[in-house]
């Protein structure tokens, strides 16, 4: 059996992931730690544990395996980079880090340990994003000309961030706004399927002022090396988000409405008229998949490097940047 320590309760998903450990026989919640004592007692006694009091308990247990973070973003490098140096394997909720400089920090201290790093990027166990993935990679479509992924949802309309994840919509706490918290997403999907992008730009606007000045909705534009353009969109201002996705390639092109796939591409035959059904199997991917690591049931592998979250932090910076400064930014 695994025996892991869980290490902050701020994230809106803590009592998802709580259910999901607790139906895991493999693995063990040893304690729960969080600067905020109530959170962490209410979280202990849903996972049937002790209340960690001092981190070096954890630090030093050479029992302890594994960590699960989800504590508030600007709270990360306190948490990951001792448990690293600790030589514990790490999961710590999306984004790795507030800022850029904080990402390479933290990267290069895991990668220095050698310890495994996992995040939350769980749509690339889905199959719609299995499915464009191997298109691209395969060339089926030709040479891409355009992606545009949108994600989006009510969370400020419907008041999510009002009591328990308010820090959530506090930017200097979580590290950004609604286009961070959801465009992390398909930023980490358009840069899983195209690579790094070379200049970015970006706008991001309040709507509600529910949230003071956090920004509720964003837009950004990201031009690859080879010419490729994607945009992406995020908020917490939609009512409705039907189209999710298009990719554009010379060969062939993929819609995404109400989660049905619409494919055109002769050389599969498809025309685009009824959706494409013949996708693959759902995979694990975001925390799920980290547990059944921990469970000695997925290898190493399909984990989200430290270096990919990195990554996805500095583009994301350097779009937020590019929206401030109403400039390109080259990463």
């Amino acid at each position: 059996m695994k025996k892991i320590a869980w290490l902050g309760c701020a994230h809106i998903h803590t009592p998802h992931f709580t259910e999901l450990v607790k139906n895991e026989p493999a693995v063990e919640v040893v304690g729960v730690w969080d600067h905020d004592s109530e959170r962490a007692a209410k979280t202990a006694e849903k996972l049937g544990t002790p209340v960690i009091r001092n981190l070096a308990t954890v630090w030093n247990d050479s029992s302890i395996g594994a960590v699960i973070i989800c504590s508030e973003t600007d709270r990360h490098a306190e948490l990951i980079i001792p448990a690293a140096q600790a030589g514990k394997d790490i999961y710590a909720e999306k984004p790795i880090g507030c800022h850029a400089e904080d990402a390479r920090k933290m990267a290069a201290a895991v990668a220095q340990a050698g310890v495994r790093f996992h995040t939350g990027y769980f749509r690339r166990g889905l199959p719609i994003d299995l499915f464009v993935k191997k298109l691209i990679d395969e060339g089926t479509l030709g040479k891409i000309t355009r992606v545009r992924y949108n994600n989006c949802h009510s969370g400020s309309l419907g008041g999510w961030f009002d009591t328990d994840w308010r820090w959530m919509a506090d930017p200097v706490q979580a590290g950004c706004g609604a286009f961070g918290d959801l465009g992390t997403h398909v930023l980490d999907i358009v840069m899983w399927w195209l690579g790094q992008p070379e200049q970015v730009t970006a706008d991001v606007e309040v709507v509600t002022g529910r949230y003071g000045d956090c920004d509720e909705t964003g837009e950004a534009l990201l031009r690859f090396p080879n010419g490729t353009l994607a945009t992406l969109s995020a908020a917490w201002v939609d009512c409705a988000c039907p189209v999710t996705l298009t990719v554009s390639g010379t060969e062939g092109h993929v819609t995404v409405m109400n989660d049905q796939l619409y494919l055109t591409c002769e050389k599969l035959g498809a025309d685009g008229s009824q959706p494409w059904t013949a996708l693959p199997p759902a995979e694990p991917a975001g925390f799920p998949l980290f547990l059944e690591y921990l469970a000695g049931r997925q290898n190493a592998e399909k984990l989200v490097t430290v270096q990919e979250a990195a990554a996805r932090n500095i583009v994301m910076d350097a779009l937020y940047q590019a929206a401030a400064t109403h400039s390109w930014i080259r990463i």
